[in-house]
């Protein structure tokens, strides 16, 4: 192994865990967030469009948590770790776009959510 290798192979696991820390940071605070902003829609009467800001701080941690995944690609030692990385990366994937799917349907009136 040269020393590019073994470079890389050393400094990666920490970028790796820096985005997969960056990602978790982004959902929880994402979810503390939009929590907030129920309370203040249950309570105070304020019609704060929390479902908006939730589903994009989701995918935002997720796009964290897949470039660390892609990273891993590059540390991988055989075919059936690359199999595994490859289903979590297509499950994130999957994921993301359901969130995105998500975040561009348009919001329901009030007589729209009466009538269901």
């Amino acid at each position: 192994m040269n020393i590019l290798e073994q470079g890389i192979h050393t400094v990666l696991p920490y970028i790796i865990s820096g985005l997969e820390i960056m990602g978790i940071f982004v959902v929880a605070w994402s979810a503390v967030h939009a929590f907030w902003e129920y309370i203040q829609n249950a309570f105070f009467r304020k019609q704060l469009d929390l479902q908006h800001h939730l589903a994009t701080g989701l995918a935002t941690g997720l796009e964290f948590k897949v470039a660390a995944e892609i990273l891993k690609t590059v540390l991988v030692q055989d075919l059936s770790e690359l199999m595994v990385l490859g289903a979590v990366i297509l499950l994130r994937a999957i994921l993301s776009l359901l969130i995105h799917f998500e975040m561009k349907r348009p919001e329901k009136t009030g007589k729209e959510k009466e009538n269901r």
